[in-house]
């Protein structure tokens, strides 16, 4: 919308993970460093943390794109899985056939897995496993993950894990339990937000990437951009990108921190005020305090002044004679009473008063029940929500992201809510509109306003999606199979066209376009390669009838 109107050839804040985009500033350079080392020595354990969004996993793609030739990656997005199906993705994406009779058997998979390190070894190569939001493993996981360390030769191991995740990592292999795990962790590193400096940067980096070819964000604006991001990459860019079709839509070339203020209000939900008006709220206090300080000294001397300490005589007191009021005063009309001030409108339940008053449904067993009753499934208990999900053909995808975000992909999403004394609940977002949320809290729902709702969400969300294939993987040119047919079908689909059935199951340059024109209408990021976000959107697009959505009667493709 907004590219154009400030010469840029892409959205250069888009919260996708884009190599492309990535500012080293030397808390990345560092973290990649530490990861390098860790493809590069033998065996154990390379840690990653960082809070949400401080580019953990910028810095992960950054490292797959310089990968050395002789190392086969396999990379796990969604930890929350059993043993079994852990092992089983590794399997999958180290490109391994696995009989459909030893798919539920932890040994024949291991086995299976061994033999292919024992032979990737004999040919020189590495074989890295890098698990993101590792502190989302199970303890069971992780053990399995611990045993596999146990695949060596005598002289190094076979297997190189790099854990990602957030600070609760650290927690989680604190634990005594997991102390043999922990104790193999060869290298540790913790991502820390950007500093005043490295924002603005960060902010102007990405801006001459996306084809600014001078300043957009004055001083001022980067400034404030830090302060009320405190600098976490993800929020920055959020901020940032709202800024600026604030900006297009006060058709002003350059973003002030006015411009910066309210739309990081839009992303909070809350009003951000000037800095200065801080300080002189803390000016006027101090003033407060040293008149309230003035009246009381002032106050003491009288009462301690030789008058008062005269030994009991008497004291005249003098009494003030009461006005006599004027003729003038006499005749002037009666002023009429003051009107009575309105009534202030009744304060809705606030989303804290609604989580509490509904933890028994706000758990993860409970979201995962009623968002899969959406699709027409039904759980047959409460362990393990997403396998019973892909058993029933559905497929589960954990964001992180905006308001924008969600609506964009339009399906009913499971949100990750924080209360006031730091409780996680997981409610059903069922329904959205500009301005309010339904939500699916037991047997009945809730319209709560998007303002209050984002005081309790920072962005986390799960979503359930159908795909049309057997498996799901992440699409580029030179690739064939039924993804790529399935591919080219739907983007046809959209523009009202047939497949070429010759050229239907070949991930080409014609269909890479295609799918650029695609990501570039549904703000997504714009390279080509049908990720699994392209895939869901593109799916939303082209809905079944009866499947759930958020916005029913939005347009198709919008």
């Amino acid at each position: 919308m907004y590219l154009s109107f400030f010469g840029l050839n892409e959205k250069p804040f888009a919260i996708t993970p884009d190599p492309r985009y990535l500012y080293l500033s030397e808390r990345h350079a560092e973290a990649l460093a530490h990861l390098l080392y860790g493809i590069n020595e033998s065996g154990g354990f390379i840690q990653l943390t960082g809070e949400v969004g401080t580019g953990k996993t910028t810095v992960v793609r950054t490292l797959l794109s310089r990968v050395p030739h002789h190392a086969d990656v396999a990379v796990i997005l969604n930890p929350r899985i059993t043993p079994i199906e852990f092992l089983l993705t590794i399997c999958e994406e180290l490109g391994l056939a696995i009989a459909e009779a030893d798919r539920d058997s932890a040994k024949q998979l291991v086995d299976a897995l061994n033999r292919r390190l024992l032979a990737a070894h004999a040919e020189g190569r590495r074989v890295i496993v890098i698990v993101d939001e590792a502190q989302n493993l199970s303890a069971e996981v992780l053990e399995q993950v611990r045993l596999l360390t146990n695949l060596e030769t005598p002289t190094q191991k076979l297997l190189q894990i790099i854990l990602i995740g957030q600070p609760e990592l650290r927690e989680l292999l604190d634990r005594t339990e997991l102390r043999q795990l922990a104790q193999r962790i060869t290298g540790r590193y913790h991502l820390e937000p950007l500093s005043r400096e490295e924002t603005q940067g960060y902010v102007r980096h990405r801006l001459r990437v996306a084809g600014a070819a001078g300043e957009i964000f004055t001083p001022g604006a980067l400034s404030e951009v830090h302060r009320v991001s405190t600098g976490i990459p993800r929020v920055i860019n959020v901020t940032c990108d709202r800024a600026l079709l604030g900006a297009y839509t006060q058709e002003t070339r350059g973003v002030t921190a006015a411009l910066v203020r309210l739309a990081a209000g839009e992303v909070y939900g809350r009003r951000f005020v000037p800095v200065w008006l801080g300080w002189l709220a803390a000016a006027l206090g101090l003033m407060s305090m040293a008149l309230a300080a003035f009246g009381g000294w002032q106050l003491w001397q009288r009462q301690t002044s030789p008058l008062h300490a005269s030994g009991g005589k008497p004291q005249t007191t003098i009494r003030p004679t009461p006005a006599v009021p004027t003729s003038a005063a006499l005749s002037a009309p009666l002023s009429a009473p003051a009107p009575p001030k309105p009534a202030a409108p009744p304060v809705a339940a606030s989303i804290n008063a609604l989580l509490a008053a509904n933890t028994a449904y706000t758990g993860d067993a409970a979201a995962f029940r009623r968002l899969l009753s959406l699709w027409g499934t039904a759980m047959a208990d409460d362990r393990n929500p997403c396998g019973q999900a892909a058993r029933a053909g559905l497929s589960c995808l954990e964001q992180r992201g905006s308001w924008a975000q969600v609506r964009a992909l339009n399906r009913p999403a499971i949100l990750t809510l924080t209360d006031d004394h730091g409780q996680r609940h997981r409610v059903v977002l069922s329904a959205l509109d500009d301005r309010y949320a339904t939500l699916n809290l037991g047997e009945h729902d809730e319209r709560v306003s998007l303002d209050e709702l984002s005081r309790d969400w920072f962005g986390e969300f799960t979503l359930v999606w159908k795909p049309k294939t057997a498996r799901t993987r992440l699409l580029s040119v030179g690739m064939t199979g039924d993804e790529v047919r399935w591919l080219r079908r739907s983007l046809n689909a959209l523009q009202g066209g047939a497949s070429d059935p010759e050229r239907g199951d070949i991930y080409d340059q014609e269909l890479a376009i295609a799918v650029q024109n695609f990501q570039r209408e549904h703000r997504l990021n714009v390279d080509g390669i049908a990720g699994v976000q392209t895939q869901v959107m593109l799916d939303t697009a082209l809905a079944e009838p009866g499947s759930p959505l958020l916005l029913p009667n939005a347009p198709r493709g919008s």
